[in-house]
């Protein structure tokens, strides 16, 4: 049975032309993770591609894509949703947005963690900002049990999350989790938008447009 999750080309690095070929063959929504990166690319590619920018969010870069970006998934604390609240504000525009936890190993991985999850009493006043889901990175590992369990674990944010604070909010739906190397097992734990890369694109590679480091 066809999964109904939604597929992310992560074009981030890759050349305008690279994209239009995927747009030409039906690809609607594309992921990038640099602020000034997606800025220049929209700018030069169709006005009905479904924008999502999967970075770090970094508040001082709002202003180059948040008058038109779809979703922001990388939102990891309170002080950034808040700073997405005020720069929507100032365009005139409510943004879709995901919480991001932390539910792998690493240390390097942003995020809430399931501490704050637990005394998270309630969420923040919002006008422009819409909180729509979850979006999390499992451990980069072979070990597929572990990213199975991390994959669960996220799922299982989602569902008290939803609980706690979404019951009877229809947009609150996405479970944002699963690249090129573990897309399968995040289908199978529930995933509602995964983010492709390298498997559309091949091996990441670098372009002239300007790019934050």
């Amino acid at each position: 049975m066809p999964s109904p999750a939604r597929l992310i080309a992560v074009s981030k690095t890759k050349p305008v032309g690279m994209i239009q070929e995927a747009y030409d063959a039906g690809q609607r929504l594309f992921g990038e993770n640099y602020a000034t990166e997606l800025r220049d690319k929209h700018a030069l590619l169709p006005s009905d591609i479904e924008w999502h920018f999967i970075g770090h969010l970094q508040p001082k870069q709002l202003k180059y894509y948040i008058d038109f970006v779809s979703m922001i998934h990388g939102v990891d604390s309170i002080e950034h949703l808040e700073a997405v609240e005020k720069a929507a504000a100032k365009v005139g525009r409510r943004v879709d947005v995901l919480l991001q936890f932390h539910v792998a190993k690493e240390e390097t991985k942003f995020g809430f963690t399931l501490d704050e999850l637990t005394h998270l009493e309630r969420m923040p006043d919002l006008e422009h900002v819409r909180i729509c889901g979850v979006m999390g990175m499992a451990t980069n590992t072979d070990d597929k049990a572990l990213v199975r369990s991390e994959f669960a674990m996220l799922h299982g944010i989602f569902e008290d999350l939803k609980g706690r604070f979404f019951a009877g909010c229809d947009y609150f739906r996405e479970i944002s989790m699963g690249m090129s190397h573990d897309y399968t097992l995040a289908l199978e734990e529930g995933a509602t938008l995964v983010r492709i890369g390298s498997l559309i694109f091949g091996p990441r590679i670098y372009n002239n447009l300007s790019r934050e480091t």
